[in-house]
């Protein structure tokens, strides 16, 4: 008699001794998550990276990459971006630059005399000293040493002369990097750059 008392009582706890352990996996698997949702780098960069704060910083084109669009509105019709050949800056107040080759393989030759790369500001700058409102331009680097902006539907706005850099490292056909001066970065396509700053 009492083995059979022992055996029922046995039978009877392991529904709750099933529940004890079922609930003791079911917390350390939350407790997991919520660790490794926490204080993954990515929750860490955000916290840590408040929006609009931070220092000017040069996009290469991994980055410029994230916030391109994969064609631009130009002249009629669409041109895929290019974003393995661009470049931008971010600068302290998180507004964006950014520039890009596109394909302009459905233009015209005279479209693709001048225009090889979008260029995206979200502020005013100056290139070489000329002053460019925020918005989306088509630009190129043209015969001459030349430079040449021109609005979306292919109308010149202004030229300026273009630098050669003999000491250019690594030419690429288009990237963007910080100046010797402050505050000031080069779009360069090959060897060639104009000067790009921020402006007032």
């Amino acid at each position: 008699m009492r083995d059979r008392t022992r055996m029922h009582r046995a039978i009877t706890l392991r529904p709750a001794a099933q529940s004890t352990v079922l609930l003791s996996a079911l917390l350390l698997s939350t407790l997991l998550f919520l660790s490794t949702s926490l204080f993954t780098p990515a929750a860490q960069s955000q916290s840590a990276t408040p929006a609009g704060s931070g220092t000017e910083v040069v996009l290469h084109a991994e980055d410029a990459a994230k916030l391109l669009p994969p064609a631009v509105f130009f002249r009629g019709q669409s041109a895929t971006t290019q974003v393995r050949n661009s470049g931008g800056v971010r600068f302290q107040d998180g507004f964006y630059l950014l520039a890009s080759l596109v394909d302009t393989s459905g233009y015209s030759t005279g479209v693709q005399a001048k225009y090889q790369a979008c260029l995206l500001t979200e502020v005013p700058i100056e290139i070489n000293g000329k002053r460019l409102p925020a918005g989306a331009y088509g630009v190129g680097f043209i015969a001459g040493n030349k430079f040449d902006v021109l609005d979306i539907g292919a109308h010149d706005i202004f030229t300026v002369d273009s630098v050669r850099d003999m000491d250019m490292r690594r030419p690429t056909p288009l990237q963007v990097q910080a100046a010797p001066e402050a505050h000031r970065y080069r779009l360069y396509s090959g060897r060639s750059y104009v000067t790009i700053a921020r402006a007032d």
